[in-house]
């Protein structure tokens, strides 16, 4: 399971991982009916390469919206990554937003004062 796509749907983001990059991408909505379901190859893809690799890991978003329940596994993903920043493991975060949706800049900036590693928030590339 060193590649992980899932195709998004109309609930689901986009999910693609790269091993070899160090990359995990998540495009789009995120309100499945079941999040921990949903969720959970992505935290053992993330879990995995963490204790497995020594590479950075860079996690790129470009959520439109997410569910309370979406947002909870989010926050199960920074705290693995916020757990091998402060072990010195290279992690970041760059979190694309459209101008036009202050709500998802307000979350991604909630989720940045609970961390301590590279957090950046942008506006999403055209």
């Amino acid at each position: 399971m060193t590649i992980l796509n899932i195709p998004g749907t109309q609930s689901t983001p986009t999910i693609s991982a790269d091993w070899e990059a160090g990359l995990l991408k998540m495009d789009g909505d995120s309100y499945p009916e079941n999040s921990f379901e949903f969720f959970g190859e992505i935290l053992v893809w993330v879990e995995r390469f963490l204790a497995e690799t020594s590479r950075p890991l860079r996690l790129e978003l470009q959520l439109i919206y997410m569910n309370t329940s979406s947002v909870k596994a989010m926050m199960d993903i920074f705290d693995m990554l916020e757990d091998a920043h402060v072990r010195g493991r290279g992690v970041r975060v760059d979190w694309y937003y459209h101008p036009r949706n202050e709500r998802v800049k307000m979350l991604a900036e909630e989720f940045r004062e609970d961390c301590s590693f590279p957090f950046e928030i942008a506006v999403q590339p055209s």
